[in-house]
């Protein structure tokens, strides 16, 4: 069987436009894939392929990432507001029923999402990531401070400019795979400008948030996730494994947990075969 290529999508939600990528048959199970803080989409071009074997993989750009619209001047980036968004894209998709698959950034907006409408999630395969860090509630004034310093600063700022692609490309080493598997995430997040190329993301992405969950708040999330739930977890990733997984075995009713060998992006990796099986067979 030949891979599923690539198809471009597009939604109008909410007065925004989204963009995004789908591989496989519309008519197979669906998986609304969402990727990770300053990625997008593309993310998933090497896993998405082998699931779509079986199902039709739809991976969103996010707003104020890849080639999806930035938010208004007075909107912001906090995880909720992503969540009106997705549900408009699902029903431009007629999906009532589907399966969610998120990474780090996404993994976070995935859980929060499935732990509001977990009726609708038949599955939720988190990859490197399940919630926020937690804070309490005596930081609050601290935190919306942050919030208020770091939204007026990235609101002025203006991202840099790169001669060219690989230019742009090095500057993500610290923080992408290597820059083979890199380049389709990198070029989605780029546009031409006078000079040469910048990015396409949303600054504001750089801000903290104006509110963090607090701990009760994170088991009431992580408490609501009825579905049967698959955590993946980088061996060389972001996450501290030790407290993140006690967490999840501790407040998530039907779980599963595996270590996967690479770093935060192992799903882009030399090892994304391997995660595309966990995945696949958890899906079945």
């Amino acid at each position: 069987m030949s891979e599923a290529v690539a198809v471009a999508m597009s939604w109008q939600v909410n007065g925004l436009s989204l963009a995004g990528l789908s591989w496989g048959e519309p008519s197979a199970p669906g998986i609304l894939a969402l990727h990770g803080w300053l990625d997008n989409a593309a993310s998933f071009g090497i896993v998405a392929p082998l699931l779509a074997r079986q199902h039709h993989v739809v991976a969103v750009d996010l707003t104020g990432h890849g080639l999806s619209a930035h938010r208004s001047q007075d909107a912001g980036y906090q995880i909720w507001d992503d969540l009106p968004e997705l549900l408009g894209v699902l029903d431009e998709l007629g999906w009532q029923q589907f399966s969610l698959m998120g990474h780090s950034r996404g993994a976070i907006i995935a859980t929060v999402l499935a732990s509001a409408i977990p009726d609708r999630v038949e599955r939720l395969v988190l990859l490197d990531g399940v919630v926020p860090n937690p804070v309490g509630e005596e930081q609050f004034s601290r935190q919306l401070r942050k919030f208020l310093d770091d939204k007026r600063y990235w609101t002025q700022k203006r991202n840099r400019i790169y001669p060219d692609v690989e230019a742009a490309l090095a500057s993500r080493a610290d923080n992408s795979p290597p820059p083979a598997l890199a380049r389709a995430l990198v070029e989605r997040n780029l546009r031409p400008c006078d000079g040469g190329y910048t990015w396409t993301t949303d600054l504001r992405l750089r801000g903290a948030s104006a509110v963090k969950l607090s701990p009760g708040q994170i088991q009431s999330v992580l408490e609501s996730l009825a579905m049967p739930t698959l955590l993946l977890l980088a061996e060389d990733g972001f996450s501290k494994h030790p407290e993140l997984a006690a967490q999840a075995r501790q407040f998530i009713p039907h779980l599963e947990i595996h270590e996967v060998a690479g770093g935060h992006h192992f799903h882009m990796e030399s090892g994304a075969a391997i995660v595309a099986r966990q995945i696949d067979h958890f899906l079945q």
